[in-house]
């Protein structure tokens, strides 16, 4: 019953047909209940993954978005069984303030739409008798999914904000939109059907960046969910066979008429607080979903739309990370830069894969400066005349030109040594530089040995013997006395 309405709504949020939701809820809902890798937790047609969807729907249609939530659930399958799930970390915590936040925004600007209506074949906002009605409703609803809650967490309170105005709107005869002015939800048992889209380099090029952060996007939220589970129950689930079941249930999806689909963080709640801890509550909640898509579709037709837009509006106020308001004072400068560009790239173009992706990439260039800027070089001549340098801090392309420049080849001694003990060599970049500064002291007619390398450095420097031409002191091997 909490899975229903947020399907709908998100359905009719990115332009799908309703049922293409519904079915989005029983197919995910019912393949990770049976197959997932965390007993106890809930997936069906969610926000994230649909939010992403939105402009290759508006650019390319339905078709192309079927491939594409098939296609990610490819991708999700490889990151299973390639064991892959640990990369998600790599997305950091501004690019994920950014995303929630602006999918937040896009969420509760969505709902607008619903405020307009169609005068002879123009678009106008709603006015009058119709527009306060809207307001009416959309307010109530929103004030009992704020009180209910104090009074019981029993029943949804989404669930029964719904039940409440559907009620008001039949015994009062309330003219308002419905969600059978939107489209039809009668439907049967999801036919199969391949997405009817040219097979070729160019619809790949087309699909492949929203497969991937459909992919990425709901195994995100879905490892998140997962370690909120195992920190309630105290066990411990699989998030790789989690990965697999994910893309399963997402190349159904893209089959049999479904709009992807992850785990839910909020049904799983609902679920573990009614005291879940097994697989069978997923699994008759799926069929639930199936049974009110075959013989619920009229009841369904009958609710009002301001009901659901007062509920999604909801979502989009509990989405939004109000906390990093509180801590956007005690974020480093850069950090709060990526976070404010992430969410307005989601709000401005509605393209959650080019915003985290640029998120990441910027976050990542200001890692590699901040840490290019922490190498440094003390350096002593011994009681033989033998100069030292000692370099702490890594080295790699975006420290070696901060390295080089701590040495003198024309006024050091004839003997040199670089200790790394505090040190390593990272990459090709960092071996070109210790080649560079090789021949340079080479040229001078000067020794210079490297020293302390750890094993991997030694491996990595090993690899490259045939382009570069170094000197390695080899580390004394000490035995013990038995």
């Amino acid at each position: 019953m909490t899975m229903i309405p947020e399907s709908l709504s998100f359905a009719i949020l990115a332009g799908f047909p309703p049922l293409v939701g519904l079915y989005a809820a029983f197919i995910a809902g019912l393949v990770t209940a049976i197959f997932g890798g965390r007993p106890g937790m809930i997936s069906g047609g969610a926000g994230a993954t649909v939010i992403v969807l939105i402009a290759l729907m508006k650019s390319h249609g339905i078709e192309y978005v079927f491939a594409a939530v098939a296609l990610g659930g490819v991708v999700q399958i490889c990151i299973g069984l390639f064991k892959l799930g640990k990369f998600i970390r790599l997305v950091p915590q501004p690019v994920m303030f950014g995303f929630v936040n602006g999918l937040a925004v896009v969420i509760f600007m969505s709902q607008l739409e619903q405020f307009k209506t169609i005068i002879n074949g123009q678009i106008s906002w709603l006015q009058g008798t119709p527009l306060y009605i809207m307001l009416g409703l959309v307010s109530l609803t929103i004030a009992i999914v704020l009180i209910f809650p104090k009074i019981t967490k029993t029943v949804p309170a989404s669930l029964v904000a719904i039940m409440i105005v559907f009620a008001l709107v039949i015994v009062f005869n309330i003219e308002t939109k419905t969600v059978e002015d939107i489209a039809s939800v009668q439907g049967g048992f999801p036919p199969f059907h391949i997405p009817n889209i040219p097979v070729s380099f160019e619809t790949l090029k087309i699909i492949f960046p929203y497969s991937v952060i459909v992919a990425a996007v709901g195994l995100t939220e879905g490892l998140l969910t997962l370690n909120l589970v195992d920190e309630i129950t105290g066990t411990r689930g699989n998030s790789n066979r989690e990965c697999i079941a994910q893309g399963s249930s997402n190349i159904l999806n893209g089959f049999f008429y479904g709009m992807g689909g992850c785990p839910m963080i909020a049904q799983t709640l609902v679920n573990l607080g009614a005291g879940s801890r097994a697989r069978l509550s997923g699994i008759i909640a799926s069929l639930t979903i199936l049974l009110i898509i075959l013989f619920g579709a009229p009841v369904i037709g009958k609710l009002p739309m301001a009901a659901l837009v007062g509920v999604m509006m909801m979502v989009a106020i509990t989405t939004f990370e109000w906390a990093s308001f509180r801590i956007i004072n005690k974020m480093p400068r850069h950090d709060i830069f990526v976070g404010i560009l992430v969410a307005l790239i989601t709000i401005v173009l509605h393209n959650l894969a080019l915003a985290v992706l640029i998120g990441v990439i910027i976050s990542a260039l200001v890692f590699a400066w901040e840490s290019a800027k922490r190498i440094r070089a003390r350096h002593f001549i011994d009681e033989n005349g033998v100069k030292h340098y000692e370099i702490y801090g890594p080295l790699f392309f975006g420290s070696v030109t901060t390295f080089l420049e701590k040495f003198d080849a024309q006024n050091d001694p004839n003997h040199v040594i670089i200790d790394f003990k505090e040190s390593r060599v990272s990459d090709m970049s960092a071996i070109e530089a210790l080649n560079n500064l090789t021949k340079k002291y080479s040229h001078e007619n000067k020794i210079i040995e490297l020293q302390h390398l750890s094993p991997d450095c030694r491996q990595l420097l090993k690899n490259a013997d045939a382009v570069i031409n170094v000197n390695v002191i080899e580390d004394p091997t000490y035995k013990v006395v038995s």
